[in-house]
């Protein structure tokens, strides 16, 4: 890696930087191109949906198998579509947690090999960073600050990012928003991923029809808490169960839908407006979810506030997302080693070093 370091007086002196970007922290296989932090050269993901549906959700040990199996035609296919061979990238960038460890330990194996074998600096980074960086490259006139939502299967948080780095103002206590869709979904019998299900279902309700607890916390606390809200529609299936009534599907997937985006939406605006930022964001693959776009697009309008997100391609786990947040610290010369290994609860403010 000496080898590596020495290269990087010259990287940052060139006019375009190349970098290649991998991804398997959960059920995508992810490789991608991009070209000094904000254009994609490249991305293309390999998922696994269709392998997990039997099961209603990931199995790991299924999802590290197919990464083994897809991770070398990914980068081939990546390298591709940028045009590019090895010797056309100037570093390779790996997220390396949180995560499944196996489904990790995978990409971040072959991050190693790739930097050891043409000398390319090696970047770590967080799967959360590159879930908030996919929004630079939605908008390339994005600058920090800005109040970030990050609502997936495996997180809910809330962070600000600043040009210092990322602060986490809030996270779930239990189940992450998606995992609730996913578990919700499961009970109605609509499958898996429940997210895009409920998503499509909702728009034959009525979001008024049943009303579901919301829970806000304190006014100062940034914290999620969606057990209760998962919780509260099973009890409420399993009650028309024992009186041998159907549901309907339709207006219990509406009414869960606008419980979780409401407290989504309006503990992100209470943050920025008491943080005094006028920019909000979404990322994770709940941003595709659109009552939760739509919804927050109307709330920053109604509050001074500018609102931003990710085409649904770049909500979804994705290496482009990975790439654009390698990008500055290759800048900064913030490399790892060969010693880099997966950590599946890596902690954000671990990575980023803010306090």
């Amino acid at each position: 890696m000496d080898r590596a370091r020495r290269k990087l007086p010259a990287i940052m002196q060139k006019e375009n930087v190349n970098i290649l970007a991998l991804e398997s922290s959960c059920d995508e296989t992810a490789a991608a191109v991009i070209q000094n932090g904000r254009t994609i050269l490249s991305n293309v993901i390999d998922s696994q949906i269709a392998l997990h549906q039997p099961y209603g959700g990931v199995v790991p040990e299924i999802a590290s198998r197919q990464h083994v199996l897809s991770m070398e035609r990914v980068i081939a296919a990546a390298l591709q579509e940028a045009g590019l061979g090895f010797d056309g990238l100037d570093a390779v960038s790996v997220a390396y947690g949180p995560g499944l460890v196996g489904a990790l330990l995978v990409s971040v194996s072959a991050a190693k090999a790739i930097a050891f074998a043409h000398d390319l600096p090696l970047i770590g980074v967080h799967h959360i960073e590159g879930h908030i960086s996919a929004n630079y490259l939605a908008h390339p006139d994005l600058s920090a600050p800005f109040v970030c939502l990050v609502a997936s299967g495996g997180h809910s948080h809330l962070v600000k990012v600043t040009k210092g780095g990322i602060l986490t103002l809030g996270a779930t206590r239990d189940d992450a928003v998606g995992e609730a869709f996913d578990k919700v979904a499961r009970a109605l019998g609509l499958g898996y991923p429940g997210g895009p299900l409920i998503d499509k279902i909702a728009k034959e309700g009525n979001p008024d029809a049943f009303h579901f607890p919301r829970v806000m916390m304190e006014e100062d606390n940034d914290d999620f808490s969606f057990s209760g809200l998962k919780t509260a529609v099973i009890n409420f299936l399993h009650n028309l169960s024992q009186k041998g009534e159907q549901p309907d599907v339709a207006d219990l997937a509406a009414s869960f839908q606008k419980a979780a985006v409401e407290v989504l939406v309006a503990k992100t605006i209470r943050a920025a407006k008491r943080e005094g930022i006028g920019i909000v964001a979404l990322a994770g693959g709940v941003a595709s979810n659109s009552l939760l776009r739509e919804t927050l697009q109307h709330a920053a309008l109604a509050n001074g506030l500018r609102a931003v997100y990710p085409p649904p391609v770049l909500c979804t786990d994705n290496a482009a997302m990975g790439g654009c947040a390698a990008y500055p610290h290759l800048m900064r010369g913030e490399l790892m080693d060969m010693t880099l290994n997966a950590v599946p609860d890596l902690q954000l403010d671990e990575r980023l070093g803010n306090g």
